[in-house]
Parts: C-alpha cells; sequence; structure tokens
C-alpha cells in the first residue's frame, strides 16, 4: 500500500502548480481521496477531498483557486493549484480513506518571491 505525492516546489504568489498522488497497493477507485497540509510547528489542515462518487470538498481558503480532481484508471489524485498566496506555503499530504486511513509522504510547496 502506498501513496507518492509529487508535483511541489518553490513558486512566486500568483503562480501555479499541479500535484499529484500515484496509488499502488488498494482499490483506488473506492476509496475517498483528499489533500491536508502542515505549516511547520502547526496541526494539520485538510485542503481538498473528493469522494469516489466526485463529490469534492474544499477548505474555505482555497475555494476558487484549487480544483482536485481523480483518475481512477491511472489511481491517481490530482490539486491543480492556481493564484497561490504565501499562505499556501506547507507540506502537502495526500490521504486515502475507506474506513482506514492512509497517508502519503508529502512535498514541499513554497510561495515566495
Amino acid at each position: 500500500v502506498q501513496l507518492v505525492e509529487s508535483g511541489g516546489g518553490l513558486v512566486q504568489p500568483g503562480g501555479s502548480l499541479r500535484l499529484s498522488c500515484l496509488a499502488s497497493g488498494f482499490n483506488f477507485k473506492s476509496y475517498g481521496m483528499g489533500w491536508a497540509r502542515q505549516v511547520s510547528g502547526k496541526g494539520l489542515e485538510w485542503v481538498s477531498g473528493i469522494y469516489a462518487n466526485g463529490d469534492t470538498y474544499y477548505t474555505e481558503s482555497v475555494k476558487g483557486r484549487f480544483t482536485v480532481s481523480r483518475d481512477d484508471d491511472k489511481s491517481t489524485l490530482y490539486l491543480q493549484m492556481n493564484n497561490l498566496k504565501p499562505g499556501d506555503t506547507a507540506v502537502y499530504y495526500c490521504a486515502a480513506e475507506n474506513g482506514r486511513r492512509l497517508w502519503g509522504t508529502g512535498t514541499q510547496v513554497t510561495v515566495s518571491q
């Protein structure tokens, strides 16, 4: 069972990044998937998620800027992040849930001049 994030990096304010999370070892299409982030020294914040039926949710601060999607054929979760702000700087984690919760190892996103 594995979740591997990619796509993080350094971007200027107003820029965009696309995170990916490749899943393996479980029935991806039957799991709700989500993204959470953590700033160093602070708690985990749920950012966005997508249920197995395709319904989505977003935390208020990213609505209109971030878009979550999934490709069940590729067992991959995505997070398109536009108009990034310094406050979006964090380690972003992919998570899967279907009675049990699985976590990736995270990818760093830094928004700075």
